[in-house]
């Protein structure tokens, strides 16, 4: 399986793909901007269909409102945004004054189903998104030729440089897979891509990378609190993105998230998610799923073979893994980890990076360094995780073809069954994850903090793990030439998992040990605050062991 994977393996050239579907009002998203008051309506009668099915007496559903009006108002009072609605408090006042009138059987109280219908209603407003195609062109354009020009600057030199065009952001950000397999998909049923999330960054070059494939644009969640910044707020309405409000938790709001979803899908429009739900704290390759929205492309299947039989669209998922050298918000990430797991057993450090220059200096700092991004397309998936061949046909472990259909269907009728639904949501989760272990391409910055982190850790081995990151940067260095011992032991085990298929790796990692490793204290230390890892006369020493933790996770798993 990874020869076979390896051959098919390329990289994509200074050009682009040619669109799949090159008339934009053909594209699945347009068509669901155009009708999008219908779409709402959809959701929303939907949602509606679902909640009543999970809390089926009126009693029920009234307790249901009750604690949403409850957390509501919670929210307003104890973490606004600015980016809330404006009548925010007065639409929760007016639900509490409604809920009343029910619960004292007033005389022109409004029905339960019609309070239900009302909060719905708004949730569903809420979440939509509202793409402009020519709003979209725009924007591709001026991100694609801002970090060009940036790009060109940096490494040609000299104010002109801006106005060349000697390098192409493929050279910078390098993309491997399966494109041709992917891209024949596209145009016979709907993709979704759940890619690795590790930086604020991976929105951007995730929709650079549908475009330079040739496909149409996806939708996809972003977090509401990123509308609160109104260059983003911009950006992410023209293309489409619908809002997730990760404070609300309740179950209306869920389900009425999952239901855009799942009709946005059912009406062919491809879709991103990241799976992890959030960027990864740790800097671990995600090992858990979150199954809500993943669940809503089984449904969706099922949907979509109830309504209009076997033949029709399938569901492909693609998994993505992005791989960069170092990441912007390390530290902090590492340190909200760290917080949450050991409690009152570790202590935050400052190192924060959340000013417009910082961001800045470090795109000039990514452009300027020999610091490459490589982004790895996994094989296609049907929706419980089989392997898919060109003509979208599901495989099993043999290569013999399978039907979805069979996966739905109870004496040889499409039935829903929650439960068996639940269990190929697992299933999908689990394929998902051992595909990105596959797929993740080792780099030297991920493999000079693993040693680094490994032999330190060896060393106290008495200490747990809150307890060894408090040591004094003077209880840690490693002589040069045992390191480059201890890594070249190392990358030799990664070569040989290589050769097996269970995950890849970048070509710089097959030069001269001397050479790899400095590239990847160079890339390590390039833009924190406290280096992580860095050589100072013949030792490998730290700053950080925090942050070096956080990259040396990158390669944990992998039983090296």
């Amino acid at each position: 399986m990874g020869q076979q994977a390896e051959k098919t393996k390329k990289k994509v050239g200074k050009g682009h793909y040619k669109p799949i579907i090159k008339r934009s009002k053909y594209w699945p998203v347009v068509q669901l901007s155009k009708h999008r008051k219908e779409f709402i309506e959809e959701v929303v009668e939907e949602s509606i269909k679902r909640i009543k099915q999970l809390r089926p007496s009126k009693k029920e559903l009234l307790e249901e409102l009750e604690v949403i009006h409850y957390r509501e108002k919670m929210r307003i009072r104890g973490n606004p945004w600015r980016v809330d609605p404006p009548d925010d408090l007065a639409f929760w006042n007016d639900i509490k004054a409604k809920l009343l009138d029910i619960s004292t059987n007033k005389e022109n109280a409004v029905s339960v189903e019609d309070l239900l219908r009302l909060i719905i209603t708004r949730y569903a407003n809420e979440v939509a998104g509202n793409f402009k195609p020519n709003k979209y062109r725009f924007v591709r354009s001026m991100v694609k030729f801002g970090l060009r020009r940036l790009l060109n600057a940096s490494r040609v030199g000299g104010i002109f440089a801006i106005f060349k065009s000697d390098y192409y952001l493929t050279d910078k950000i390098q993309l491997f897979g399966e494109m041709e397999h992917i891209r024949k998909l596209g145009k016979k049923g709907t993709l979704v891509m759940v890619p690795t999330h590790f930086s604020n960054l991976d929105s951007v070059l995730i929709g650079w990378i549908i475009h330079v494939l040739g496909l149409p644009p996806f939708i996809y969640g972003a977090g509401l609190n990123l509308f609160n910044i109104k260059i983003f707020a911009y950006f992410m309405n023209s293309v489409g993105a619908y809002k997730v409000d990760r404070r609300k938790k309740n179950l209306l709001y869920l389900e009425t998230l999952k239901m855009y979803s799942h009709r946005a899908l059912i009406k062919g429009a491809h879709s991103l998610f990241f799976p992890g739900g959030t960027r990864s704290r740790s800097g671990h390759v995600e090992k858990t799923l979150k199954r809500g929205l993943l669940g809503t492309t089984i449904e969706a299947q099922r949907s979509l073979l109830l309504d209009k039989g076997p033949q029709d669209r399938k569901i492909f998922i693609v998994p993505v893994v992005i791989n960069y050298h170092f990441v912007l918000e390390a530290p902090t990430l590492i340190n909200d980890y760290l917080r949450k797991t050991g409690q009152e057993r570790f202590y935050k450090e400052q190192d924060e990076y959340s000013t417009s220059y910082r961001i800045v200096k470090f795109l000039l700092s990514f452009f300027t360094k020999n610091s490459n991004i490589s982004v790895s397309l996994g094989r296609p998936l049907d929706i419980v995780g089989n392997y898919v061949n060109e003509k979208g046909e599901s495989l099993d472990k043999n290569n013999n073809i399978l039907q979805i259909a069979d996966y739905f269907t109870t004496q040889g009728e499409i039935t829903e069954d929650q439960q068996r639904e639940e269990e190929y949501t697992r299933m999908l989760c689990d394929r998902i994850i051992s595909e990105y272990k596959r797929i993740n391409r080792v780099f030297a910055s991920h493999l000079v903090a693993f040693v680094a982190f490994r032999y330190w850790r060896s060393k106290f081995p008495q200490l747990d793990l809150y307890n060894f990151l408090r040591l004094p940067e003077d209880d840690l260095n490693i002589p040069y030439h045992v390191f480059v011992e201890e890594f070249e032991k190392t990358r030799q085990k990664v070569i040989t998992l290589k050769n097996q298929g269970k995950l890849d790796m970048a070509e710089h990692m097959f030069a001269e040990p001397d050479e790899i490793i400095r590239l990847g204290l160079d890339n390590l230390g390039q833009y924190h605050v406290n280096k992580p890892l860095f050589l100072q006369k013949d030792l490998i020493l730290t700053k950080s062991l925090t942050t070096l933790y956080y990259y040396h996770n990158r390669m944990d798993g992998y039983e090296l």
